[in-house]
């Protein structure tokens, strides 16, 4: 009787472990279909912008191969957003960040229209 309530609360324990998988960062769950590691993908974003890097993710997005890693980087002039694809390794965005919200806010200040003239 002891015995079989052990192995039911190890049966249990095992269930609720794999059930609340933590992940190093976001989007790792997708790491599988990726052909280059966050690491190298790290090492790339660096090369293309110096600085720290102060998040990470990998997500499945529109652009290259649709696997995309995305990389925080502090720079000495301000953040810098850039973009790894995830299968081939090629840069897909090295900007400023907040560049496009920028102007997306700038059309929701003028009602999602140009102004006349513009």
């Amino acid at each position: 009787m002891i015995s079989t309530r052990i192995a039911s609360l190890a049966a249990g324990a095992a269930i609720l472990a794999s059930a609340t998988v933590a992940f190093a960062y976001p989007g790792q769950q997708l790491a599988a279909r990726a052909h280059v590691s966050i690491a190298q993908a790290r090492v790339i974003a660096r090369k293309a912008s110096t600085g720290t890097i102060v998040s990470q993710e990998l997500e499945a997005e529109k652009g290259g191969s649709g696997l995309r890693y995305t990389f925080d980087i502090k720079t000495a002039s301000g953040m810098r957003e850039v973009g790894v694809d995830a299968k081939s390794g090629a840069i897909l965005e090295n900007a400023a960040e907040g560049s496009e919200a920028a102007g997306k806010d700038a059309s929701d200040a003028a009602g999602g229209k140009e102004k006349p003239g513009n």
